[in-house]
């Protein structure tokens, strides 16, 4: 698969903007917030794989809510990692689907307690996972519109 950021880059004449090298998103802080994405990945993949193989058919919803939201952690790491002005559109991207599944998820926990037998990443706003889970999008929103160019 062709990278389109790398093409981009050499098909502009010299001296453009285009010709810049690809903007490193895991540098300084983004090194921790890549990091902390990386943690947080991590433990949502783990407790979506198990719980989804061993109690799928007691709690459902939740099982397949922290599912959905570890997919949109590992996106949002490699996004981040990988670097260039594409990745950066798609990880803003995820990162406000991400705050927004918190605050629904978060709502919904709080109104309807009987529709989540069990926790999810993103119930009650992340209150198991330290109110990273809310936090999170947030900073890496922030940090993916510090300067572009």
């Amino acid at each position: 698969m062709p990278d389109t950021d790398k093409a981009a880059e050499s098909a502009a004449p010299g001296g453009s903007a285009a010709t810049a090298p690809r903007k490193r998103l895991v540098s300084g802080p983004g090194l921790l917030l890549v990091w902390v994405y990386g943690v947080i990945t991590v433990g949502a993949v783990s407790r979506s794989v198990y719980q989804i193989s061993t109690e799928f058919d007691r709690a459902p919803l939740p099982y397949t809510l922290t599912g959905l939201a570890a997919l949109v952690y590992c996106f949002i790491t490699y996004s981040l990692v990988r670097g260039g002005e594409t990745a950066r559109r798609a990880a803003r991207v995820c990162c406000a689907a991400e705050l927004a599944g918190v605050l629904i998820v978060g709502t919904w926990t709080l109104v309807r307690p009987e529709s989540f037998p069990d926790s999810t990443v993103w119930s009650q706003f992340g209150m198991g996972y330290l109110f990273i889970p809310v936090i999170l999008p947030v900073t890496g929103m922030l940090w993916l519109r510090r300067d572009r160019h």
